[in-house]
């Protein structure tokens, strides 16, 4: 069993589906060892779990755990592409909050995707990123989440 498998175990994680596409794009793309994920929202069984602006109508506990939905919807779109036991290191996180005028936590909110992400792949889930305040994000949601993850060698479309 791979680590990666055994940390989701240890966590009592199961990896969601795959969140469908919103509009014309696709939920991971791998470019050569890298696997750029496009901004995933906080979705679970095909649904926001909460919409609204932070620090209005989300306190920042609750975003907290929406940028770790999103990253684990992230994980999931990096699973539909590579096993997630060649992920070699999480490279870049970057982290969009639906802020309220005058809201300035968002990198309290962001660890909710960082801190999963270090907790899945230890050493290898620490990154560069950013944690940014936006006025409106897709379908009224409070938080989304991008992610580039670097794998280790194979062929580029191949699923290993």
């Amino acid at each position: 069993m791979s680590e990666v498998k055994k940390a989701l175990d240890r966590l009592g994680i199961d990896l969601p589906e795959v969140v469908p596409p919103v509009a014309s794009y696709q939920p991971a793309i791998r470019s050569g060892n890298y696997v750029y994920v496009s901004g995933q929202l906080p979705m679970k069984d095909g649904s926001l779990v909460a919409t609204g602006k932070v620090g209005a109508d989300v306190d920042t506990e609750t975003a907290y755990d929406l940028a770790r939905t999103c990253a684990l919807n992230g994980l999931a779109a990096v699973a539909s592409i590579v096993k997630l036991e060649h992920v070699e290191r999480v490279v870049k996180v970057t982290g969009f909050v639906a802020s309220a005028e005058g809201y300035n936590d968002q990198p309290k909110v962001v660890n909710g995707a960082s801190e999963i992400l270090g907790e899945v792949f230890g050493e290898a889930g620490t990154h560069a990123r950013s944690a940014v305040g936006v006025s409106e994000l897709p379908l009224g949601a409070p938080v989304e989440v991008e992610l580039i993850v670097q794998v280790k060698g194979g062929g580029e479309g191949i699923l290993i």
